[in-house]
């Protein structure tokens, strides 16, 4: 009994929905609650105090059911509707008397984080006969409730950042039920926008002026649809908080939890040093103007929910100087938790806080460095994927816990690595299991650099975040097909999905920037093989893309069509290089027509850019694909793209001498050993004529030849009669019947006369 127990619990882990149960049908049935019927929608109830963020979001849900079945519902405060939406929070009245009258359970949703009870009800008050409701146990959980509704009527979490179309229903219901995705088992989920310029900062710049609110409001709003509610936001020359003061105020409005990165403490970005900092970055020295710059970072955030980062590394994202201990960062800390006690007039530990091991300040920690215990330690990767370091699972657990900072995207060693996705799902899934089993769950963040072109890697981690005990070594792939279905429909969600899974795949064998002639090699035909494979899967996404409804174009460019032509194309070309030098080695004037390659490949590079900035969206993308990526030789990248080097051997005339194979001969027509022409008529190769290679003709046309003719250089190993066979173009008798002939003859004998009448 057990052993068939365990299969069962195998079958459903394999095929697992990575969301609320699908509660939404386009066919009526008796119990289901008709949403939309006929292009008509029901109205949205909600209380005139619900809180901002959730009026915001239900704003959202409105403008998305419009554009599902072409009727804007509707927002009541009364109950005029025999049918309608019921939106609220956990300590609205509206649904406290649904709780009151036991329409609703109490236990589902009080003292729980972040849940959502979408639920249809029946006379849930005088005059309605039936409702919709959607109960969050906070404001999150009303938002996540919220946007799960979206979701499954045909709105992409992505709707906005990939143009994923929104496909027109004039019916939807509601089946009868009780949905919820429960809590999140990782209390903070959030990215990081980081090494944002050129790309992200001009786009922005172009769009809305900026990293400014307008902008914001956008990435706030996706992820919340993907159930996140943290951010790190861009901090290359920009200050949150300072450039815009709509942003944190939006963010805590909105509901997203900001935090800064690993290296700017205490609400305050290394901008706002930079303007409004007093003295030089060391506490040695500046301890004062240190405090006092802390303390207004402090006062600006304290009425939002925010993660403060503590403790301090250099200045820029460097390592603390060479003379800086153990002791002196921990009374850095203890003086920045008597900031915080002091602003908030509440005990250090009521904020959040999270101190981060990145790079050298871990080797602090493993000297003997502590922090109290209600700080969050944030782990972190190497940079590229791999976990650095996990807790003691024998050692006594942190009120704080602990948090993880990992990488999509990387500035530093031994290359950068910004231009494309190169981080394949079931290595996410093996590291951030890793992580999750071992206690790490109270912060994940990912660095995912320009957000685009990390739309599904960003979606996986924020999944995987919500519950990581979904997720297992065989559903990864199910996972990519439930995306992709969502992106492009289900019909070729599986070939998308693969499509999509394999580009990533051949992406992390080596990263873009790494790339080089010289990393695959010759021997046993390794460098055709993966080039062959890169060019397989792009013709399998050219392929799809024309099967895939034109609707879906602009979202399958960005998130499939683009990166597999781009990567591949980048493959051929240093695949080139290589043949060229392999070539020019040998003095082998092939070389020539690979460097004619490589420059082809170079410039189709800009053109694939150029085509994702100009024509993908009618140019709404314009600098997110500006990240260098070619002509790497340092860590950092050079300025713009350089084309790799290639070699040119001097052409020369080849002297073709055909050698007798087990008594056959063949030869193309152009490989003449020598032509003779005299008069006004020439001998003229015609490329790619017949059947072969080419063929030769006389020029002009309209001149009778005088003496001319092709010699053939052959060796034949014995005496013998020679048959020979030529393959001759179709030409029709058009001059008046005189005929056309030509003459064979070996070794200046006897010229043989053929006539063809």
């Amino acid at each position: 009994m057990k052993k068939l127990l365990f299969f069962l619990w195998f079958s459903i882990t394999s095929f697992t929905v990575f969301s609320t149960e699908q509660f939404v049908s386009s066919v009526p049935r008796k119990g289901f609650f008709p949403l939309i019927v006929n292009g008509i929608p029901c109205s949205i109830m909600m209380d005139s105090n619900e809180d901002k963020g959730v009026k915001m979001a239900i704003d959202n849900l409105q403008k998305d059911i419009f554009n599902v079945c072409g009727t804007k519902p509707e927002i009541i405060a009364d109950t005029s509707k025999k049918r309608c939406i019921l939106i609220g929070t956990y300590n609205t009245p509206l649904i406290q008397q649904l709780i009151n009258t036991q329409k609703l359970q109490k236990e589902e949703l009080n003292h729980k984080n972040e849940k959502y009870i979408l639920q249809v009800i029946t006379a849930p008050y005088e005059g309605i006969d039936e409702a919709l409701v959607i109960a969050g146990s906070d404001k999150r959980g009303a938002i996540y409730g919220i946007y799960e509704l979206s979701k499954q009527i045909g709105v992409s979490p992505w709707y906005w950042w990939a143009d994923v179309p929104i496909i027109k229903k004039e019916n939807i219901y509601i089946k009868p039920g009780i949905y919820t995705d429960g809590e999140p088992k990782v209390e903070y989920r959030g990215i990081f926008l980081n090494d944002e310029w050129p790309c992200l900062g001009n786009w922005a710049k172009d769009t809305f002026g900026g990293f400014n609110s307008q902008f914001y409001k956008h990435v706030f709003e996706l992820v919340l649809r993907l159930k996140g509610n943290f951010m790190w936001p861009a901090m290359w020359g920009s200050a949150f908080y300072d450039d815009d003061p709509q942003n944190g105020i939006l963010a805590n409005t909105m509901g997203i939890v900001m935090g800064t990165s690993h290296h700017e403490p205490m609400a305050m970005a290394q901008q706002d040093w930079k303007r409004h900092g007093k003295g030089a970055w060391d506490y040695n020295h500046n301890a004062k103007g240190l405090r006092d710059f802390w303390k207004s970072g402090i006062e600006r955030a304290k009425d939002w929910e925010t993660v403060v980062t503590v403790g301090m590394r250099g200045d820029g994202d460097e390592p603390m100087s060479e003379d800086s201990n153990i002791s002196l960062l921990e009374k850095i800390v203890k003086d920045q938790r008597n900031i915080i006690e002091t602003v908030t007039k509440k005990k250090a530990k009521a904020t959040p806080q999270v101190w981060a091991l990145y790079k050298e300040v871990q080797d602090y920690y493993d000297k003997g460095m502590r922090v109290p215990d209600d700080i969050t330690l944030l782990l972190c990767d190497d940079n590229w994927g791999n976990v650095r370091k996990l807790p003691n699972l024998k050692e006594k657990s942190r009120s704080g816990g602990y948090g993880m900072y990992y990488h999509f995207d990387y500035v530093g060693g031994p290359r950068n690595s910004k231009w494309i996705n190169i981080s394949p799902i079931p290595r996410v899934w093996e590291q951030m299991n890793l992580t999750y089993e071992y206690g790490v769950r109270k912060l994940w963040i990912v660095n995912v650099g320009d957000l685009k072109p990390m739309e599904y890697p960003i979606t996986f981690f924020l999944d995987m975040a919500w519950n990581p005990e979904r997720f297992n070594a065989q559903n990864l792939q199910q996972h990519t097909e439930d995306f992709c279905a969502q992106q492009f429909g289900t019909k070729y969600a599986k070939e998308a999905a693969r499509i999509l899974s394999l580009y990533t795949k051949y992406n992390r064998r080596v990263t873009p920037e790494m790339l080089k002639a010289k990393t695959y090699s010759f021997n046993y035909a390794e460098w055709e093989r993966v080039v062959n494979e890169y060019n397989t899967l792009v013709l399998d996404a050219h392929n799809l893309g024309f099967l895939i409804p034109s609707a879906y174009r602009n979202a399958y460019d960005q998130l499939i069509s683009f990166p597999v032509q781009a990567s591949a194309n980048l493959y051929n070309m240093y695949y080139a290089q290589a043949k060229n030098k392999e070539l020019a080695t040998l003095n082998d004037p092939k070389a020539n027509s690979w460097a004619d390659k490589v420059i082809a490949c170079f410039q189709r590079d800009s053109i694939l850019t150029n085509y994702y900035h100009t024509v993908i969206s009618n140019g709404k993308w314009n600098h997110l694909m500006h990240q260098v990526h070619i002509g790497y030789t340092s860590w950092n990248n050079p300025p713009k793209q350089i084309m790799p080097q290639v070699i040119r051997i001097p052409e020369k005339t080849t002297a073709y001498t055909f050698i007798e194979t087990d008594g056959y001969i063949s030869i193309e027509a152009e490989h003449f050993t020598r032509s003779i022409a005299e008069g006004r008529t020439i001998w003229s190769i015609i490329p790619d004529f017949g059947k072969t290679l080419s063929g030769v003709t006389t020029l002009p046309v309209t001149q009778s030849p005088e003496k001319m003719y092709l010699e053939y250089d052959i060796e034949i190993k014995k005496s013998c009669n020679v048959k020979v066979e030529l393959l001759l173009a179709p030409t029709l008798n058009f001059n008046n019947n005189k005929g056309l002939s030509y003459a064979i003859s070996f070794d200046d004998g006897k010229e043989q006369m053929a006539d063809r009448p």
